[in-house]
């Protein structure tokens, strides 16, 4: 049957569905067959032949039609994994009935008297009607768990998803039934040595399958966002529970086909153009179907039983069980054996660092598109899994994640439609950071030579950090700014630990101390204070321990010593706040400036971040949690260990008054996208109207920490003056080297503590993640367009 016949047939039935006023009889097998039984009927036909109007119109005034249509799918679907398959005809009913409910199941979803209808019992679907056909109807399956155990088996389908390990026989239904799926996982690695032969019909078919898996899933899409813990979703519940007997190899098999994948291969040029990958599309689809499954109801329960685990991982792996119902994070949170724990680092390294692959010839090797995904990824192994914390810590491998993460950084940071993509690339840096080994890590040297629009440095991975936060701070696009303290809080918790910054650094953090002390920038909302007490802190620690290496700091201090001078005479009476926001107002300018003025050169072969293109699809953000929400203060003892310290208690950072004001003003960019982008560095909550005085700048002014730097200023200056003099220096290598060699011992202060926020979960990030997990889902999955055109609720698709 010719192609265009069969698009004409499934057609004609479509429209018999919709013209139907009466309904019609599940036991007519005639009529339902027309919609998967004729011949194949690809993806993106079933979406153009079925349009979005015609299920909401069937939904409307057919509704019996509608409701048998998917339970007669679902019935397809549950006797192929049954049977097992075993003919071509059977194996193509099950794609067509796979492809047709991806289809309709988000228009059930939208409608809120629908949602429940797959949570209904059908009668004769007994929870034993495989083996008993006379199950008890008290004990019907709902048709959703139906689908989902139908959909696990067939991923492990023999012929069908799965190389068969016997020949095809009448026994094969009863090996579906018996059949030991751990011996089928789709790739080798963790828990799986062997690696099948690749297959690409089967990855065709794996993924149908993975697609409408992610789709039965997408019920949150078309929730409104509520951050309540108690919050699940009813089919991720069931499918990562113990009734799906496939939980543990199709965990692992999701796992193995993400972190084994290699889109280069043997690295011939141009390979990617002449032959399809249909393995990319399976791991795509795999990553997706594993970030979603992977969340805790119950509020990161599993990372807290985690916490337990010591550095040294001296805790066996089951020592305490981590949340059990959802098995995908019960596994993943047990991972603990060394290889394993190095193939899934280096499987999402390696992917995550192909966009930075260079060659010769432009264009010629794969760049993969699904980075989000990985990195949320990544984020949820670190946040469950503890003992893959401290690996990823306990070595220079975490530099291999550390690198991309800073690239997208400072790629996207022009991009409105990405700001997703830098929150979650600050937030894990937040969370690493948090651990001493990771500031330990950066001071090893930066030799790649990845092009980006950078200043050319030579120095370590720390300087990449402070290069690039700059970047995103001065020529990032304003809806940044509720990162600034995220920024910041990095460099803080790794500053005791950087030993030599380079000149280049050095200054970019000067620059951002000078642009962050302007009286009208400081005066123009309540937490804009904030930033510098970080960065003071970031100059103290570095100061106090590490400053035989860090001449080229102090040097930077030595030059723009004004600024803390003019930092500590800072004018806090009413005339001098008033005229500084006029002047603010005059210029209609943020306050910070854009310029610097030891800006270089870029790296050769850089292109500039570049805004997105007008009419980029983007979806909404929540807000997210101030930075004292999302962090808590430990003080470092003299064992190294970490002591847990009250707000209180912590005299280096000012009270957080009105923390709630960076999330505002990220909701208010969501929704009025329109707004003057400028303005936002000193919108503050409509609700809460807020001026300047000199009461709330003494405040704060009293407890800026500028001692140990005026006391190096004290006795450095001099010396430094008295040098240029004497011997008429013009020469800033001979200044340097005269600091090299210098010492402050016994001249300083007493040495603070140091201070460490390490990042916290809470309700408030695990929504954010939600939504944006989600809005990445949906804006990735455009090919079939899944939800295009219908009413999602968890977040407003928008164009730039």
């Amino acid at each position: 049957m010719g192609n265009t016949d069969t698009k004409l047939h499934f057609r004609k039935a479509v429209i018999q569905l919709t013209t139907k006023t009466q309904p019609v009889e599940a036991t007519d097998d005639v009529f339902w067959d027309q919609f998967w039984a004729d011949s194949s009927t690809a993806v993106q036909d079933v979406f153009a032949l079925v349009p979005s109007a015609e299920i909401r119109a069937v939904r409307e005034e057919s509704p019996s039609n509608l409701a048998t249509l998917c339970y007669k799918a679902v019935e397809r679907l549950v006797q192929g994994s049954d049977s097992g398959c075993p003919s071509d005809r059977e194996r193509q009913i099950v794609v067509n009935c796979t492809r047709l409910l991806t289809r309709i199941l988000p228009f059930i979803f939208e409608d809120a008297d629908w949602r429940g209808f797959f949570w209904s019992t059908v009668p004769g679907a007994g929870r034993t009607a495989r083996l008993d056909e006379d199950a008890d109807e008290d004990d019907a399956r709902p048709l959703a768990e139906s689908l989902m155990l139908a959909v696990a088996d067939l991923l492990f389908c023999p012929d069908f998803t799965i190389q068969s390990h016997k020949k095809s026989g009448p026994d094969r239904a009863e090996d579906m039934r018996s059949m030991d799926s751990c011996e089928y996982i789709w790739e080798a690695g963790v828990g799986f040595a062997q690696a099948p032969p690749l297959n690409y019909v089967h990855d065709l078919n794996r993924t149908e399958l993975l697609k409408l898996l992610i789709t039965c899933f997408s019920e949150a899409m078309y929730l409104p966002p509520s951050s309540e813990s108690k919050t699940i979703n009813p089919w991720i519940s069931f499918f990562c529970s113990s009734e799906n007997r496939h939980a543990l190899p199709l965990f692992t098999s999701l796992l193995n086909v993400v972190c084994a994948y290699d889109p280069i291969g043997y690295g011939i040029p141009y390979n990617h153009l002449l032959f399809s990958d249909y393995r990319e599309q399976l791991v795509e689809q795999a990553v997706q179907i594993l970030i979603v499954t992977l969340e805790h109801e119950a509020g990161s329960a599993a990372g807290t039983a985690l916490q337990a685990l010591d550095a040294s991982g001296a805790t066996e792996a089951e020592s305490e069980p981590p949340g059990p119902n959802n098995l995908f994070v019960n596994y993943l949170s047990r991972i603990h054996r060394e290889e394993d724990l190095s193939f899934i680092l280096k499987g999402l390294a390696r992917l995550l660092n192909n966009p930075l692959i260079q060659t010769y010839l432009p264009r010629s090797t794969k760049k993969i598109q699904f980075h989000q995904e990985l990195l949320i990824l990544f984020w949820k192994f670190c946040d469950f899994n503890k003992k893959f914390l401290f690996f990823v810590l306990k070595s220079s491998d975490v530099l291999d994640m550390l690198v991309p993460i800073l690239f997208y950084l400072n790629d996207a940071r022009a991009d409105q439609s990405r700001v997703g993509l830098m929150h979650l690339g600050v937030f894990i840096l937040l969370l690493l950071s948090g651990e001493r080994n990771f500031g330990v890590r950066m001071n090893k040297p930066y030799t790649l030579r990845v092009p980006m629009d950078i200043p050319v440095f030579t120095g370590t991975h720390a300087d990449l950090l402070v290069v690039i936060f700059h970047k995103i701070v001065t020529s990032g696009h304003q809806r940044l700014q509720p990162l600034f303290d995220c920024l910041l809080t990095v460099i803080v918790n790794i500053s005791p630990y950087l030993k030599s910054l380079s000149m280049v650094a050095a200054n970019k953090l000067l620059h951002l101390l000078e642009a962050f002390s302007t009286p009208p920038f400081l005066f123009s909302a309540p937490q804009n204070h904030h930033l510098i007490f970080f960065l003071l802190e970031v100059f103290n620690n570095i100061i106090q321990y590490q400053f035989d290496g860090n001449c080229h700091l102090v040097y930077a201090v030595i030059r723009k010593r004004n600024v803390f001078h003019q930092l500590a005479n800072l004018p806090s009476d009413a005339a001098s706040i008033q005229k500084a926001l006029q002047k603010k107002k005059n210029k209609k300018s943020s306050g910070i400036s854009r310029t610097d003025s030891t800006e270089t050169e870029s790296m050769v072969g850089s292109r500039p971040a570049v805004p997105a293109e007008p009419g980029t699809l983007k979806t909404s953000l929540e807000a997210t949690p101030g930075i004292d929400k999302i962090t808590e203060k430990s003080r470092v003892s003299e064992d190294g260990t970490l002591v847990a310290v009250s707000h209180a208690d912590s005299p280096q950072t000012p009270a957080d008054v009105d923390t709630e004001s960076n999330s505002e003003r990220d909701r208010e960019g969501d929704r009025a996208e329109s707004e003057a982008a400028r303005s936002r560095l000193s919108s503050v909550s409509s609700t809460a109207p807020w001026s300047a005085d000199p009461d709330w700048v003494s405040s704060w002014k009293s407890k800026l920490p500028l001692q140990t730097i005026m006391r190096l200023l004290q006795v450095l200056v001099p010396q430094v003056e008295k040098i240029c003099i004497d011997k008429g220096l013009t020469d800033e290598s001979e200044i340097l080297k005269f600091l090299q060699h210098g010492t402050l011992v016994g001249l300083l202060p007493v040495p603070h503590p140091i201070l460490i926020r390490k990042y916290q979960a809470n309700a408030g990030t695990a929504m954010w993640f939600r939504t944006y997990m989600w809005g990445v889902i949906y804006l990735r999955n455009v090919d079939p367009p899944i939800w295009y055109d219908t009413d999602i609720r968890l977040f407003e698709i928008q164009r730039i």
